[in-house]
């Protein structure tokens, strides 16, 4: 049974770190390694947690869209808030459990307590994300070239997904 998710603490970030760096090292998210993995993990926005084995071994974020919003935030046209899914990822070693899941379902829940709508991109090449987000029910909202780069320096073409419907 997977414990439900709950708030990030200070505690957490040492064993979020380390899954963080075994997710790069397996699929490349991030795309370039942070030279501050500890600020990458806080991010800003408000963040939960998914255990497995008594630690942190997963993450998920709620963010305002950044000022100015991206071209593809105008095709919503919607009056209220928009929140950002950001900085989902579960260790590899904690992976096949549902803790995704449990954390992606967490994030919209909360968003809509808010009575926000969330959306989110993701790398057009992570596929196993894509699988999950789909199979949850995300719309494809827009193709979009992302804000941060890759190593090479190109920004990489993401999918921008809005969240399922009621």
């Amino acid at each position: 049974m997977t414990v439900p998710p709950r708030p990030r603490t200070p505690d957490d970030l040492p064993a979020l770190v380390a899954a963080l760096r075994a997710v790069h090292a397996q699929s490349g998210y991030p795309s370039v390694w942070p030279d501050d993995p500890a600020a990458f993990v806080l991010g800003r926005g408000e963040a939960w947690v998914a255990e497995h084995a008594g630690l942190a071994a997963g993450q998920v974020m709620l963010a305002p869209l950044p000022e100015p919003r991206p071209a593809w935030a105008a095709q919503l046209d919607l009056p209220g808030e928009i929140l950002e899914v950001k900085r989902l990822f579960v260790s590899p070693d904690a992976q096949g459990r549902g803790l995704a899941r449990a954390l992606l379902s967490h994030a919209l829940r909360e968003s809509r307590a808010r009575g926000a709508f969330s959306v989110l991109q993701v790398n057009e090449t992570s596929l196993p994300a894509i699988r999950l987000y789909e199979r949850e029910g995300w719309r494809f909202l827009a193709r979009a070239q992302a804000a941060w780069t890759d190593p090479d320096g190109s920004h990489p073409w993401v999918r921008v997904y809005a969240q399922p419907a009621p």
